[in-house]
Formats: structure tokens, C-alpha cells, sequence
């Protein structure tokens, strides 16, 4: 195997651990309420420090990951959120966990501008290996309500935070031993240009960029977060038992892995507009359609509805990969997780505002709106050319 294919298959392994660790709390908060005396909303509510941390981390994770060492900085990544993992399964006081779910916040920012660069930088063809990275990210996130929902229920919630945390840092050790070393990145690469050759205008890019990341954090979060307790309530007879919604709500998931492998081969053959305007069309009905639906339609548009959003951050992650030279990559990558995370985190507050006085159905609608305002923003991105396929670093 080759060192390029090696680097990307552990890149895509940190993307499931990353999605995995950021919400193995929303999932294991069901069953947590009690060992700490609080409701649902004040126990969400323990979370934001770790998403903002997930964000506002960012920034620096892609500088050092520029200046310093991308190799180092996803082997610190590995070790950091297993160790913080541990410490939040340890916890016994509201402090102590508050600290633990923080510090994941912390190390789980390094991997979107520092893992994503990399990805990128050894990748054949982009579009593709951004769409697999995302299946990965995206299962991830199954894994978490699905490992969470038998880990809960076999050992209790405790476990749900140990065994993936000692996972992560045996997986770390794998990556410091066969991935010793990594190939520089090229330093230039061609803008990319409309059809017929035309310039494009890069701040119409990137402030349709700066947009779209900012409410499609608050709706990527706030969906995420809640869709275990969506679907606890609107299938309460028939989940009865913490596998079964863990194995339900990671198959919604998992749906939106097959958005992101479509996704990665589309935008390797075509403008990046057409499938940013369908999938973002898609949003704003979906989420007014889940505000209120009862019974097993919501598993199908839930599913529906992650297709829609996780085939749009491949798209998110295609702008920068397209337009951003290699050597600001890390930086770029940090800046836009670092406005996708910062307004994620903006989506704990707002569960908790919301859902103790409107329930789930005015938090989906006020995301509807958001989501309207992410089509308008799809609308005016400019119709560019197919990226060329280029060869492999090695």
C-alpha cells in the first residue's frame, strides 16, 4: 500500500472518531439525567463548552497544522480526545464532566483543518476521496448513537465514553508507527474558472462560503443533537429499549453516507452550483415536514433530510479544496470549521431556549428558516467548471 493511500485511510478513520466523539453525549445524555440530577435541556445544555471549543479551535489546529506539523498535530488528535473520552467517563461531578466534554471539544477541532488538508493534498481525485471522507464523517455519526445506544444499555453510560476513548488512542499508536513522515504539499495550483473561462469572483465565494457554513452549523448541530430525543418521542411505542433508537437514528445517519459518496463523483464531473442548489432546496420543506410528522415517517424523512445535509458539507469541503491553494489549505479549512462549529455551538443554546417552551416542533421551524436562507445563498454561487483530475502524492 501505498504512504498516500495509508495517510488517507487513517484521515478517514480520524473522521469517524471525530463525528463519533462530538455526539456520543446527546446520545448517552438519555441515559445520564439521573446519575447527575438534571433535566435533558440543563444536561444538553453542559455540551457547549465542547462545541465551542470544537470551533473556536479550530483557528489555531490550522495554523500549527501549516507551520508546525500536520503528521504531529493528527497523532496529538488521536491521543488527546481518547484521553478526554476517558476523563468525561470517569466523571462523578457536574464539573468534572463539564471539563471532560470540553477538552473533547478541543482535540476533535483539530481534524476538520488539519485532516481535511491532508486528505486533500494526497488525494488523486478530490471530489471522489471528499465524498468517501464524508461517508466515514457521516458513519461516524451512526456509530455514535449506535455504539452509544449498546454500550448504555449493556454497561451503562459510562462505557459509552471508555472503550472509544481507549480505541482512539491504540488507533494513534498504529498511525505514530506507519506514518512516519509526510510528503511536502505543492505550493501553487490553477484558480478554477467559469464556464466559457470567465474570472470568477472569488469574494462572492467565499462570502457564500462564510453563509452557507454558518447556517448549515446551526442546522447540521441542532438536528444531530436532537434527533434522539425526535425520535424517542415520535416513536415511543415502538423504541422501546436504548439499542433499538441508537440502531434506528444511526440508520438515519448512515443515509446520508450514500449523499456523500454521490456527491464526491458529481463534483468530480461537474459545476459545483447544480447539486449545491438541490440539496439545499431540500432542506427548509424536510425540516418544516419533521416538525411535525408522527410515527415511522419520520425515520424515512429524517433519513431523507441527513442525505440533504451531509451531501451538502462535501460540497462545502469541494469550494476550499477547488479554490484554495495547498499551502493555505490548513488555514482555510480552520477558518471555515471554525464559523461552521462557532455557529453549531450557537445551536445548544437554542435547544435549550426552545424545546422546554415550543418542544422539538418550533425548534425545526426556526431551522427551517435557516434553511431557506442557505438555498438564496446556493442560488448566487457562480456556475464554475469541472476540477481537473490531478496524480496522487506519494
Amino acid at each position: 500500500m501505498s504512504q498516500a493511500r495509508t495517510i488517507i485511510n487513517y484521515i478517514n478513520a480520524a473522521h469517524i472518531l471525530d463525528h463519533m466523539f462530538m455526539l456520543i453525549f446527546p446520545a448517552a445524555v438519555l441515559g445520564m439525567t439521573q446519575s447527575f440530577n438534571l433535566s435533558y435541556a440543563e444536561m444538553i445544555g453542559l455540551s457547549l463548552g465542547g462545541f465551542i471549543a470544537f470551533g473556536a479551535c479550530s483557528l489555531p489546529a490550522g495554523w500549527l497544522g501549516d507551520k508546525w506539523n500536520r503528521r504531529y498535530m493528527m497523532q496529538l488528535f488521536f491521543f488527546g480526545i481518547g484521553a478526554s473520552a476517558i476523563l468525561t467517563g470517569l466523571s462523578s461531578t457536574v464539573p468534572t464532566l463539564v471539563i471532560g466534554l470540553t477538552l473533547i471539544g478541543v482535540f476533535a477541532a483539530i481534524y476538520h483543518p488539519v485532516g481535511t488538508a491532508m486528505l486533500v493534498a494526497h488525494a488523486k481525485n478530490r471530489g471522489h476521496e471528499i465524498g468517501v471522507n464524508g461517508m466515514w464523517g457521516n458513519l461516524g455519526v451512526a456509530f455514535s448513537a449506535l455504539l452509544t445506544g449498546l454500550l448504555s444499555a449493556h454497561f451503562g453510560w459510562r462505557a459509552a465514553f471508555l472503550v472509544p476513548g481507549a480505541i482512539a488512542i491504540l488507533i494513534g499508536l498504529m498511525f505514530a508507527l506507519q506514518v512516519r513522515r509526510e510528503a511536502p504539499v505543492v505550493a501553487t495550483q490553477q484558480a478554477p474558472r467559469g464556464v466559457g473561462g470567465q474570472r470568477i469572483s472569488m469574494p462572492l465565494v467565499f462570502g457564500v462560503l462564510a453563509l452557507v457554513t454558518a447556517t448549515g452549523g446551526v442546522i447540521f448541530n441542532a438536528s444531530t443533537v436532537t434527533y434522539p430525543k425526535l425520535f424517542q418521542m415520535r416513536l415511543d411505542e415502538l423504541l422501546a429499549s436504548p439499542q433499538t433508537l441508537g440502531l434506528v437514528v444511526s440508520l438515519a445517519y448512515a443515509f446520508g453516507a450514500v449523499a456523500q459518496l454521490i456527491m464526491g463523483r458529481l463534483l468530480d464531473r461537474f459545476s459545483l452550483k447544480y447539486p449545491f442548489v438541490l440539496l439545499t432546496l431540500c432542506q427548509g420543506p424536510l425540516l418544516v415536514a419533521l416538525a411535525y410528522v408522527e410515527g415511522w415517517p419520520v425515520i424515512v424523512l429524517g433519513a431523507a433530510f441527513m442525505f440533504a445535509v451531509f451531501g451538502q458539507v462535501t460540497v462545502n469541503d469541494a469550494m476550499v479544496a477547488n479554490f484554495v491553494a495547498p499551502q493555505w489549505q490548513s488555514r482555510v479549512f480552520a477558518l471555515r470549521y471554525f464559523v461552521s462549529f462557532g455557529a453549531s455551538a450557537a445551536a445548544i443554546p437554542l435547544i435549550a431556549y426552545i424545546e422546554p417552551r415550543q418542544g422539538l416542533t418550533g425548534l425545526y421551524l426556526v431551522l427551517a428558516v435557516f434553511g431557506g436562507l442557505t438555498f438564496l445563498a446556493a442560488l448566487a454561487f457562480p456556475r464554475t467548471a469541472a476540477p481537473e483530475i490531478r496524480p496522487a502524492a506519494t
